[in-house]
């Protein structure tokens, strides 16, 4: 006998800053040291939307180092963050195509 949830999984979309070394084939400019990355991920939790966000960016040829989660739409808002209609419409796409969307690449140079 299968044992069912009483509700279904929901899907959230997590705001992450991701930390990037560098790695052959990685895209970052020539004389970058690496990187940070905004990211806007979907997941049950926050540590899925991590998990799934490191692996996504390894399969991209990039090299996590940290991730730091800033949390859902709604913890944002509760916390005063500033989220503008842009950012609100890439989380969106994040949660309605179960998706990690990189919205924002910073180089970092020495």
């Amino acid at each position: 006998m299968t044992k069912k949830s009483d509700k279904p999984s929901k899907q959230q979309v997590f705001t992450l800053l991701v930390q990037v070394g560098r790695k052959d084939g990685d895209g970052l400019p020539d004389k970058a040291t690496g990187a940070a990355l905004m990211v806007y991920a979907s997941g049950v939790d926050e540590s899925e939307a991590v998990r799934e966000t490191v692996a996504i960016l390894k399969q991209a040829d990039m090299a996590p180092l940290d991730v730091s989660g800033y949390g859902t739409l709604a913890e944002r808002e509760a916390e005063g963050h500033d989220i503008n209609d842009e950012e609100r419409a890439l989380m969106q796409r994040a949660l309605e195509e179960n998706a990690v969307i990189v919205a924002q690449v910073t180089p970092f140079y020495d």
